[in-house]
Formats: structure tokens, C-alpha cells, sequence
């Protein structure tokens, strides 16, 4: 393996004891920032506590939790804590159950903070200032497009910011100007890639790719497997994660290192704290253990966030603080598992997506990026499922018998059973950023 580099050694190869200095510092100074906001006074009150108290990570542990329902209580523009004058930009949640949330953001959080979170981001990866990169991630008021373009302004690589969808064009210019680092949702690539191959273009030896940043969906490591043999010799698919609310795709990042173990280093640990907790009791949880993703931003102005609840559930690693490349300070995490909202109980037994879809993507002859699950229900406690998914073309097996054997699977993995139906190739729909896994009957 080359030598790895760090685009910021001074901090990335701090032990955890001098990162968690740095956290203290500057929970201390967020603490006298949020003093002067009547919002976050009254939010920390409700535990008993005033933003001063502040000062430590036993302090951190004892503050009120911070969800979606806190800010949608003070819509429109949330705990802002810098004046309208001086935000320069707003993003926002995907409001896919309600009113979209609003975050600010000053001139220092666009140009400063995210760009330097983004640099460490890419370099971290693999990318390197001469690459041209394909940026194919959505703008308007979503965090992703422009958190890469601002990244990679500041980093030096040529940006190409084709954003989702036009496939033939995407697959063609991958042809012609010859990227060489992409960022998209993997599920659309592995779509790119089909219909590169319908054009009669191998992206094996046609595409020059050779790393890409895949956020937004989380995949099994079967399916990130496929997706690099398909490229060029040598392509890495890193996973990257991030919230809006922690101001963008800047939480997590895998190394060549973490790569092979489908794990992410907590990368910017000096301006994020995440904790990983029991989503229960609300405590840490132990190497090897899964626990909510539960972030406090400590240098963003216009909106901070202090313990906010992703809901995103990841196996914290059984060696958090032992990479070979260098980061002791940057606890390392798995792929993102499923969201605690997007649970199923199927007949008392608790069912991720994910679950469904590491199934599938390990099964031989469907199409990896194209399944869903049907339910009946919103409140997702439920007596069936039915499980859609696709043959891929040249698969010798009826869909009936396919359907049969992803069925058994089903049932030998989670202890029960599910209606599977399959279908052609191309039928099921085809997503641009994040995948709607769950449909609910109409």
C-alpha cells in the first residue's frame, strides 16, 4: 500500500488523549456562545442546566438531547445563534415526514469550517488534487453538492459538477473526460455502469475512475464488491457520512485501511463530537457494540447542535483507536446499519432493511440496486412484508425459483417469513440519491 498521507498531521495523528482536549476547549468556549441565545438557554433548562455549565464531557452526557420536534417547535429558523446578516447560506433536511428543517450558515462555517472538514474528507479517501472528479451529488437546498464543491475548491481537484441524473450524458463524459474520482449515491453508479455496458461501453478499461465517495444509502460490503469490480483495477469505494444538521458529509470517512474492513474514521474529531450510545439508556457502548450516532458541532456558528440524535445505528469497531494509518485520535465505525425509525417489527421480530438488503446483494442472479419492501401500515408493526426485487438478465433461474430461494434466505437468516415476488430486469424503480426501500401500500 502507498504511504499515507494526512491533510491535516497535526491534528490527525493526535492520541485520543489531545483530541479529547481540544473537545473540552471548545465545549467550554460553545457553552458561552450558546449563553447568549434565549433558545438554547431554555433548551438546556429543561435538564436543569444552563449552556455555561458546559465545560466537559461529563457536562456533555448530563445535557438534553436534541431531535427534530425541538426545532420544528421554533420553525422557521431554529436556535440560530448568528444574526440573519450574517448567514450566507441555509440548508435544510430532506422533510420527507414534515416541514424541512433550516440551518445556517456564516461565511466562516462555508468557507473555513466546511472546507477545511471536506479537505481532511478527501484526502482521507485517496483523492488527490490532480484528479478530475465527477460530483454527482443534488444542490438546492441539500447539503451534499455543495459541500463537495466547496471541498474541492479548496482542495484543488478539477470539479465537474454533472449532479444526478442524464445517464447517458454521465456515461458518455466518464468516457471522454476521463474522471479519475467520483462522489454520488453508489446505487446510481452501479446504474451508470449498466447502462455504459447497454452503450456497448466496457467501464472496466473505457472509465479511468479509480476512487469514489458513496454516501447518502448505505450498502452491504457484497455490493460495494461488485460495484468495484466493475471499474477499473484498483478503484476503491469509500463510504463517507454526514448529516445536515452536523453541516454535511463531514462525519465519517473509511482510509485505505479501514476499506478492506468496511469501516470509518470519526474524522473531524476536533469540530464534531460523536458519541455512540445505547439508544435505550443514552450510554456509550463498548467496542464491538451498535449504538445510535449522537453528534455536538463545536466551531459552527450560525447553527450548532448540541447531542443531536441521528437515529443512525453503527457496530462501533472492536479496535476503535488502532488503524495503521496513523489516526489514533479518530475512532473508526462501521457502515451505517439502519435508522431506529426505519425498524420493522414483523411479527414481533425486529427487521432492518439493511438485513433484507445484505441478502439479497449476497444472492446469486438478482439485481443488487433495485429491491424495496411493501408494507400496509405507517407505524411499521406489522404481520407480513412483501420483498420486490429483480432477476438480473442471464440468470438461468425462473423468477419463481428465485423468489423462492431469496424467500428461504429470508427466513434462515431472521426467523420468518416473507412474500417475495420478483421481477425483470428495469422494472423497479431506479434512484439518483438516496433509495425509498420502504413503501407503504396505497
Amino acid at each position: 500500500m502507498s504511504k499515507i498521507e494526512h491533510c491535516h498531521p497535526d491534528v490527525e495523528l493526535l492520541d485520543r488523549d489531545a483530541i479529547l482536549a481540544i473537545q473540552r476547549r471548545k465545549l467550554t468556549a460553545l457553552g458561552t456562545r450558546l449563553a447568549d441565545s434565549p433558545e438554547w438557554v431554555a433548551h438546556f433548562a429543561k435538564a436543569g442546566m444552563k449552556p455555561t455549565d458546559l465545560v466537559d464531557h461529563a457536562a456533555l452526557a448530563a445535557s438534553p438531547t436534541l431531535e427534530k420536534v425541538d426545532l420544528r417547535d421554533r420553525y422557521p429558523f431554529p436556535m440560530l445563534t448568528a444574526n440573519m446578516g450574517q448567514v450566507r447560506r441555509f440548508i435544510a433536511t430532506s422533510g420527507t415526514t414534515g416541514l424541512p428543517v433550516m440551518f445556517g450558515m456564516t461565511a466562516r462555517d462555508l468557507d473555513h469550517l466546511l472546507a477545511s472538514q471536506m479537505c481532511r474528507i478527501l484526502k482521507a479517501a485517496g483523492v488527490n488534487p490532480s484528479d478530475r472528479f465527477y460530483q454527482g451529488y443534488g444542490y438546492g437546498l441539500w447539503v451534499g453538492g455543495l459541500a463537495l464543491d466547496v471541498g474541492l475548491k479548496a482542495f484543488g481537484a478539477t470539479n465537474f459538477p454533472l449532479g444526478p441524473g442524464r445517464s447517458e450524458l454521465a456515461v458518455t463524459y466518464l468516457k471522454d473526460h476521463g474522471y479519475t474520482a467520483c462522489s454520488m449515491s453508489p446505487l446510481w453508479l452501479m446504474t451508470l455502469v449498466n447502462a455504459a455496458r447497454d452503450m456497448g461501453i466496457d467501464p472496466k478499461t473505457e472509465w479511468k475512475l479509480r476512487v469514489g465517495l458513496f454516501g447518502g444509502q448505505s450498502v452491504s460490503a457484497k455490493f460495494r464488491d461488485e460495484l468495484e469490480a466493475a471499474l477499473p483495477a484498483g478503484f476503491a469505494a469509500q463510504n463517507i457520512y454526514g448529516t445536515t444538521e452536523a453541516g454535511g458529509p463531514v462525519v465519517g470517512i473509511s482510509c485505505p485501511y479501514s476499506h478492506d474492513r468496511d469501516e470509518m474514521h470519526l474524522i473531524n474529531e476536533d469540530t464534531i463530537i460523536t458519541e455512540v450510545l445505547d439508544p435505550k439508556t443514552m450510554k456509550p457502548v463498548a467496542p464491538g457494540e451498535v449504538g445510535e450516532l449522537v453528534v455536538t458541532t463545536l466551531d459552527k456558528e450560525a447553527s450548532p447542535v448540541v447531542r443531536w440524535r441521528t437515529h443512525d445505528l453503527v457496530r462501533l469497531s472492536d479496535h476503535p483507536y488502532d488503524c495503521p494509518c496513523g489516526r489514533k485520535g479518530m475512532p473508526l465505525i462501521g457502515r451505517i446499519i439502519g435508522r431506529n425509525d426505519d425498524m420493522l417489527k414483523v411479527r414481533g421480530v425486529i427487521v432492518f432493511p439493511t438485513q433484507i438488503e445484505d441478502i439479497i446483494a449476497n444472492t446469486e442472479g438478482t439485481v443488487k440496486e433495485a429491491w424495496h419492501i411493501e408494507i400496509d401500515r405507517e407505524d411499521k408493526i406489522l404481520e407480513e412484508i412483501t420483498v420486490e426485487m429483480e432477476k438480473a438478465r442471464g440468470c438461468n433461474l425462473s423468477q419463481a425459483d428465485l423468489a423462492a430461494k431469496v424467500q428461504h434466505l429470508i427466513h434462515s437468516r431472521l426467523g420468518i417469513r416473507v412474500n417475495v415476488v420478483c421481477r425483470d430486469q428495469g422494472t423497479l424503480p431506479r434512484y439518483e440519491a438516496k433509495a425509498v426501500r420502504v413503501h407503504i401500500k396505497k
